[in-house]
């Protein structure tokens, strides 16, 4: 009833391209300043919504980016997009937001999405569930996609202890090069897009 190399291949496909130990440095950023209680929440916001815009997708994928003429690759440009702006508030320290919406706003975008449920997440379970081969295929992507959100809320969730140790000091640092290293896959995203555009065209 379920197979394991199905679930390995995907697992290991989404923690690689949703790789929870890069995403410590940002979230840290993104959330510091608030308090723990407040940045456990959105650590569980976060993945909550990266995992209901995966399964959406999983279910639905093929069907909504067909209906609205949307390709994968203007999907993965304009990630990179959306990712390139907050990698450019983080760098210059311009992450304020409006005190009634930014816990919100930062749980949905960007660590809900586009950092967890973003392109490359999204293609690859939809190609995984429209390649299982029944039932127990369909088991054992979707625990492959449970256990991947599984270890993504316990890095986020964990990842608040360092804020102990690195005090404010290191909140500013953390959150200069997690701008640097998100600016930098946002390039890579949008060149990934532009050229897959280029290729098929």
């Amino acid at each position: 009833m379920f197979d394991f190399a199905v679930f390995g291949s995907l697992f290991l496909t989404l923690f690689v391209i949703m790789d929870p130990p890069g995403i410590t440095p940002i979230f840290l950023a993104l959330t510091a300043g608030r308090p723990a209680k407040t940045q456990r929440r959105m650590a569980l916001q976060a993945v909550s919504v990266a995992f209901g815009v995966i399964a959406v997708f999983g279910l639905l994928g093929q069907q909504i980016l067909d209906y609205l003429h949307v390709s994968v690759d203007a999907l993965m440009i304009a990630g990179g997009l959306l990712l390139l702006l907050i990698a450019l508030d983080l760098l210059t320290g311009k992450t304020d937001e409006p005190t009634q919406t930014k816990d919100v706003n930062v749980a949905l975008v960007p660590l809900g999405m586009p950092l967890l449920a973003g392109p490359g997440a999204i293609v690859s379970v939809i190609l995984a569930v429209q390649n299982a081969d029944g039932f127990q295929g369909q088991v054992s992507v979707w625990s492959a996609i449970l256990a991947m959100h599984l270890v993504l809320w316990m890095t986020m969730r964990y990842s608040l202890l360092i804020i102990r140790v690195i005090k404010d000091g290191g909140v500013v640092l953390v959150t200069r090069l997690a701008g640097m290293m998100l600016s930098a896959i946002a390039v890579q995203q949008i060149i990934n897009g532009v050229t897959q555009v280029i290729q098929n065209s």
